[in-house]
């Protein structure tokens, strides 16, 4: 793989180990070399920079107040949650890449290699891959149980969604926003620019950060 793309054996390691955020390029090549549309993980790696860009312009923010040693310190955020938050979502994005990394490669091995039979493998709950027409339908059943709701597809309170990511998790949510009466577009399992929108007007409603990210709270909000 480092042969073909370009990029050394220790740097793959680190992407696919989700230590390291790959290069644009690395993304575009992994999917090249795999005979897949880039699209879905450019837009996946596109999350993934914007959160791994917050977390160092906050470090960079840090060291840049060592010059002014004098001047008082602001007060500390009402909500340290937020830090935490992008740490988590910089980390889940990056996990999502690079597992969806390994799934590519693995599928163009098997096209290589004329295997009939698949390889016993674990599925991640989401992915970047595209929904294919053998994969089933999703529903969207609202139920009440023990004070929650949940649309049938999914019972996580804590999965981190952003938008490019696919799977059941997304479709979950897609169905509590629409019970709760928002407009996500169709319940795909896709988490595209309608579910998005919905997202953020939750969001912004119950008062947390308009950010177009599913995470504990959000999650809290749809299923309370």
């Amino acid at each position: 793989m480092a042969a073909k793309t370009g990029y050394s054996t220790s740097s793959w390691e680190r992407y696919l180990g989700g230590r390291s955020l790959p290069p644009r390029e690395a993304v575009e090549a992994m999917a090249r070399i795999a005979g897949e549309d880039p699209t879905r993980l450019l837009a996946l790696h596109e999350v993934a920079a914007e959160a791994w860009t917050e977390r160092r312009g906050g470090a960079s923010g840090g060291r840049a107040g060592h010059v002014v040693e004098s001047v008082p310190r602001p007060r500390r955020s009402a909500r340290p949650w937020i830090r935490t938050r992008t740490a988590v979502v910089v980390g889940a994005v990056a996990l999502v890449l690079a597992v969806s990394t390994t799934v590519l490669l693995a599928v163009r091995l098997d096209r290589d290699g004329g295997e009939k039979q698949a390889a016993p493998s674990a599925t991640p709950s989401w992915s970047m891959l595209s929904p294919t027409p053998s994969e089933p339908s999703y529903t969207c059943r609202p139920r009440r149980i023990d004070g929650l709701w949940y649309g049938g597809n999914s019972r996580t309170k804590e999965a981190v969604l952003a938008k490019g990511l696919v799977g059941p998790d997304v479709a979950e949510a897609q169905c509590l926003l629409r019970r709760a009466g928002y407009a996500p577009g169709v319940v795909d399992g896709i988490y595209g620019p309608l579910t998005e929108r919905a997202v953020k007007q939750v969001q912004r409603k119950v008062g947390l950060v308009v950010d177009g990210i599913i995470g504990p709270h959000t999650w809290e909000a749809l299923r309370g």
